[in-house]
């Protein structure tokens, strides 16, 4: 079915929604970055003279930190001494025109300020305030920093991740990453709760609940079996085939979900039917129980292909496999390009390539905005609220 004109005409789906972000580092920016990609208005609130934290991470982007131009294209950049009387007022006009406020620093930081969520309602009960904190607001891990590693070591996701003989963390900050994507839903949510009903929300997001609620596999299986889910490496604690299997010439990831899968696996791919119904084999906890003989067993039969072969008699029958790629094969997957999912962003040091968001809508393609440079958009935006270039005066740090 085509779209109608008003379709093709819509726009993104959050343009005239403006958001003042006083964030730093990456679980805020993420949420906040899709709310600009969605196309918000994001006005971020930066440190004078020195900005987020993040911007000094690394310098591998053409002189800029890869945290950052992952995370902030399509913002503002406004420079604000938030200890200063000035800043404070500045910053409360910045509130008095937006529909979302979002913020993590410190516990306490906001309202030390005068920016407390209580306080930014009182003054309209119709804004969206969000708070993103590692532990909440409350409890004996309140005042606890909280970076990705720590949230991750705390919340047991560690404990289930790595190999049987070393725990290890992600190897991307995933407490951070759901921390933001969860304050992104709660954020859309309030919004479309107010277009009802005129009333805005309160919204906190911890890290650690954020990571907790990820952990909801192993954490029922410690609560009903009283187990430790173990670390299996790239195999999976409940099912089984599910591994890196040797080929001729590498190996192939095969994760066979059901016992439908197993017998595709055993007898379109490999031509063994006899195995269909061996009662050794015939159901998934009959393999997870016997799993060092299934993947012994699948493993002498994955031996006798080429990668390539094996791959393509996998997608025939339908058997879920897949390489393991590095971070070069992602860059360079033909899925992404078939796909046409790159663009390039501008950066205060040239055009950067990068992604589409994963969201596509049909009808409008979701603008990619340039990174900022730091205070870049000060001056507009306080000849926008009809003030003058004085933000610069320092206080302490908040």
């Amino acid at each position: 079915m085509t779209g109608t004109r008003a379709d093709d005409e819509a726009g993104p789906p959050l343009a005239g929604i403006t958001v003042v972000a006083i964030e730093q580092a990456v679980a805020a920016p993420l949420a906040t970055r899709h709310l600009a990609d969605l196309g918000a208005r994001v006005i971020k609130v930066e440190r004078a003279g020195e900005g987020d934290f993040a911007r000094a991470y690394d310098a591998t982007v053409h002189g800029q930190a890869s945290h950052f131009v992952w995370l902030n294209r399509g913002k503002e950049s406004i420079e604000l001494d938030l200890r200063s009387e000035h800043g404070r007022r500045v910053a409360l006009d910045l509130v008095d025109r937006a529909d979302v406020v979002l913020s993590n620093l410190a516990p306490g930081a906001m309202e030390r300020l005068g920016l407390g969520a209580q306080a930014l309602r009182a003054r309209r009960d119709d804004l969206v305030v969000v708070t993103l904190s590692g532990y909440g607001d409350g409890g004996p891990y309140r005042d606890r920093k909280a970076y990705d590693m720590l949230v991750q070591a705390e919340s047991g996701l560690c404990s289930v991740t790595g190999t049987p003989e070393t725990a290890t963390k992600t190897g991307v900050p995933v407490s951070d990453i759901a921390t933001g994507m969860y304050a992104l839903s709660a954020i859309q949510a309030a919004l479309l709760r107010r277009e009802r009903t005129g009333v805005g929300a309160t919204i906190e997001v911890s890290m650690f609940e954020a990571t907790a609620e990820w952990m909801g596999h192993p954490m029922y299986i410690r609560m009903y079996d009283d187990r430790q889910v173990g670390r299996m490496g790239l195999s999976h604690a409940s099912i089984c085939p599910y591994d890196a299997y040797p080929t001729r010439d590498g190996q192939v990831l095969i994760g066979v979900q059901n016992d439908r899968g197993w017998a595709a696996l055993v007898r379109d791919v490999f031509g063994r039917p006899d195995l269909v119904d061996d009662e050794r084999y015939a159901t998934n906890i009959a393999r997870v129980a016997r799993r060092a003989e299934v993947d012994e067993l699948v493993g002498s039969l994955t031996r006798g292909y080429d990668s390539d072969d094996l791959a393509e008699r996998l997608d025939r029958a339908g058997v879920p496999a897949g390489r393991l790629n590095d971070v070069a094969g992602l860059v360079a997957h033909p899925q992404l390009t078939a796909r046409d999912r790159w663009r390039d962003v501008d950066t205060p040091a040239g055009p950067i390539r990068g992604l589409l968001p994963p969201m596509t809508f049909a009808d409008v393609e979701l603008p990619m905005g340039a990174v900022p440079a730091l205070g870049e958009h000060t001056d507009a935006i306080l000849a926008e609220l009809g003030r003058g270039p004085d933000h610069r005066t320092r206080g302490e740090d908040a």
